[in-house]
């Protein structure tokens, strides 16, 4: 029996004899997949949970995964370059990916696949077909999956949330996403590849390419990802979709343009952006233009703009003010409708690192949906992935809510 057929039978009876065997009390045995800066600092997040083994690490370079290795005061955790590895094992009950975005959703379905739930990093997939299918896999397996959108486990996001939802600011009208920076890289020649690199199965399901040390960054290319549109970006627009009780958009353009990293390298998002997305009753835009500042991340985050005030939060304040009302000839200025308001505290993430994945640990044992599943992961990934279209092609994208594609 071939070996790409004998893990394919492994998998189906893995997933056949899971239902889920963690009872309430059972520490869940964890596979981390992906052991780069992310997914070393979460697997020491996860280890704090008592609740919580973490059974095997696996990365395709291997200094990388001896370094996160040696930071776990876990035990006997068994090292692996091919995550099919870890998916094999029937001790594993979840595995944590982390690994690049070209690779989430067809790790989650064959997660999915094997029996096994998943808590992967955002967003979802660097295509909006990929991601429908994990969305599709995760509800067939009936598999627990949760996405790395933790900023619904911070408390101050919750707080605002309220805010929001209660009416304080009226009937909110623009939705504005702002995150300064871009990845955008220059073009490289190719390399030779490092020794402990697997790049054939780095690449995936990618396109095939040569190897060059940018690629490493991997952020900042649409093969494997979507730059800062998609990697900070999709933890704001899933602000709106949790404030706003949104789904898809009706419709997403966008414009970029490559300014600032001469000559343009195509492979890469551009460096100047802006993107617009229309709902039913407010629109969304989304840009990294910023005016300079000692304090970087200080516009950074969610704007709301209502028809009584408006709200900023981002992961080091909130600030929200009330809109003055129009005078009237002969009568006295309306009262505002709140106080405005201000405050800013450090950008501590690790308490919401923890929240999320003690929600997921609770999910896992008792089936209930988490926090960011897999179908919340898509819709706030789903109008960056239409923008990004949008600025590669010139057009405008139209969601078909009965195919689940963008269509220009």
């Amino acid at each position: 029996m071939s070996s790409r057929r004998r893990f394919l039978v492994n998998t189906a009876l893995t997933a056949a004899a899971s239902g889920s065997a963690v009872g309430a009390n059972d520490r869940v045995s964890i596979g981390f997949i992906g052991t780069g800066t992310r997914g070393s600092y979460m697997s020491t997040v996860a280890e704090e949970h008592d609740d919580c083994r973490i059974a095997a690490m696996c990365d395709v370079y291997k200094p990388t995964l001896e370094a996160a290795a040696g930071k776990l005061k876990t035990g006997g955790v068994s090292s692996y370059g091919d995550y099919r590895r870890v998916l094999e094992r029937n001790d594993i009950d979840a595995v944590f990916i982390a690994t690049p975005d070209h690779w989430h959703a067809q790790m989650i379905i064959e997660a999915a696949k094997a029996g096994k739930d998943a808590y992967c990093e955002k967003p979802l997939s660097n295509t909006i077909e990929d991601g429908w299918k994990a969305v599709e896999a995760a509800r067939a397996y009936k598999r627990i999956v949760q996405i790395g959108l933790q900023q619904r486990s911070w408390d101050h996001f919750q707080k605002c949330c309220g805010l929001v939802q209660s009416g304080m600011f009226g009937t909110i009208f623009h939705c504005q996403l702002h995150w300064q920076g871009y990845y955008t890289r220059p073009a490289q020649p190719p390399a030779p590849v490092p020794e402990g690199l697997d790049w054939e199965l780095f690449q995936g399901p990618a396109p095939r390419r040569p190897y060059s040390p940018g690629r490493r960054g991997w952020r900042s290319y649409y093969d494997y990802g979507g730059g800062i549109i998609t990697d900070q970006g999709v933890h704001i627009a899933d602000v709106v979709a949790w404030y706003m009780k949104t789904r898809a958009p009706i419709s997403v353009s966008g414009s970029g343009q490559y300014v600032q990293v001469l000559p343009p390298n195509l492979e890469c998002p551009p460096d100047s952006f802006q993107i617009t997305a229309k709902f039913d009753n407010f629109v969304m835009s989304y840009s990294n233009a910023y005016f300079p500042q000692i304090d970087y991340p200080a516009d950074q985050g969610n704007y709301f703009y209502g028809s009584l005030g408006a709200l900023h939060v981002n992961r080091q304040s909130y600030t929200y003010r009330p809109t003055p009302g129009r005078p009237v000839r002969g009568q006295a200025p309306a009262p505002p409708p709140f106080e405005p308001f201000n405050t800013k505290f450090p950008y501590v993430g690790k308490p919401a690192d923890l929240a999320h994945i003690r929600n997921w640990l609770d999910c896992i044992k008792t089936r209930a949906t988490p926090t960011t599943d897999a179908e919340t992961g898509f819709y706030s990934t789903l109008p960056l992935l239409m923008g990004l279209l949008a600025i590669r092609t010139g057009k405008t994208y139209y969601w078909d809510d009965r195919s689940h594609t963008a269509k220009a």
